[in-house]
């Protein structure tokens, strides 16, 4: 199947795979170059040919399958806000604030369970004490009407925890953070991307999925050069499935920063958003010895934290997307 690498490049989709087929053509011209120089290459050029060929129909197919999958979701209404990248990321309070980014994650996964959603990990990093000092999960609905986006986006900003650590030996509370974002993932763009702005690195994965994630170099890191911007996908099979969820999330980031850049314009009119969806803003409190979560942008609180950090934070999202205004309690 022929494509039109051009018109591969515009899509943020398949713009890696233009630069695959071009390589490739490359390496066959040289090839063929060579066989017309020397024949005594001629069985090793077949060889590098036939091999060429069958890598050319592997990432064409792959392209097809994302114009089919853009095709389908076209002819449907807009289902880019049911599939979301939710990253934790711990800040503040060194190894506690790492396993509360774990328990953020948990919650989630859990909530997600709730309601149906799919629930996948695309990049976890560890601390000693099994925490996350950063973790990518990707959450979607089969079901059109479930907004996934819509119920989660207020999830993003900076998460408070105040308790006393299991190696606290004093009884002293301590205070640490993890922040939260929330990326929709959209099927259509609102700005160019340059394939050339990107920097790519491979490793070995080193976790799930068989003898081929943990010894070849399946994991994909890109870096969009001109923000310092760089997202990491290492738990899907292939390098080539690696790049291209990197690449969704990369876009989606980039995404976000348009219109973030875009809202900053109108601030003074966004009076009726919940705060400003900046990810370096507190947003809630997890008070465990008062047994309480505070959401400092509609000053509420709820009770029963067990049941919360296992995922029971429907009420939470509802009072947060309805304005509902509490009183705050003291911290």
């Amino acid at each position: 199947m022929n494509f039109d690498l051009e018109e591969l490049k515009k899509n943020h989709n398949t713009s890696y795979l233009a630069g695959e087929l071009e390589r490739l053509a490359r390496e066959e011209a040289e090839v063929r170059e060579m066989l017309a120089s020397d024949d005594t290459l001629h069985e090793m050029a077949v060889k590098e040919l036939k091999f060429i060929q069958e890598e050319k129909e592997r990432i064409e197919k792959q392209a097809r399958d994302i114009l089919d999958k853009e095709k389908d979701a076209e002819s449907q209404h807009d289902v880019g806000t049911n599939e979301i990248v939710l990253e934790v990321r711990a800040g503040a309070g060194g190894d506690e604030a790492s396993l509360f980014a774990w328990e953020l994650a948990h919650m989630y996964e859990k909530f997600a369970e709730s309601q149906g959603w799919q629930w996948k990990v695309n990049y976890e990093s560890k601390s000693d004490l099994n925490g996350y000092k950063e973790a990518s999960f990707e959450i979607k609905s089969k079901d059109k009407n479930n907004n996934v986006y819509k119920k989660m986006r207020y999830e993003q900003g900076v998460h408070r925890v105040q308790r006393i650590p299991a190696t606290e030996k004093n009884g002293r509370v301590h205070t640490s953070t993890a922040s939260v974002a929330v990326l929709p993932i959209r099927k259509k763009i609102t700005f160019q991307i340059n394939p050339a702005d990107f920097d790519m690195e491979y490793s070995r994965s080193g976790g799930k999925g068989g003898q081929n994630v943990n010894k070849v170099e399946t994991a994909v890191r890109i870096i969009h050069i001109p923000t310092g911007l760089d997202v990491r996908s290492t738990n899907e099979r292939s390098q080539l499935a690696n790049r291209e969820k990197a690449m969704i999330i990369l876009t989606a980031k980039l995404q976000q920063l348009e219109e973030e850049k875009e809202a900053s314009k109108h601030a003074g009119i966004r009076k009726n958003q919940i705060g400003t969806g900046d990810r370096s803003e507190k947003i809630r409190t997890y008070n465990f010895p008062q047994d309480r979560v505070t959401d400092h942008r509609i000053k509420k609180s709820w009770h029963n934290l067990p049941k919360i950090m296992e995922g029971d934070i429907g009420g939470i999202i509802t009072d947060i997307e309805s304005g509902a205004v509490g009183d705050e309690e003291d911290e």
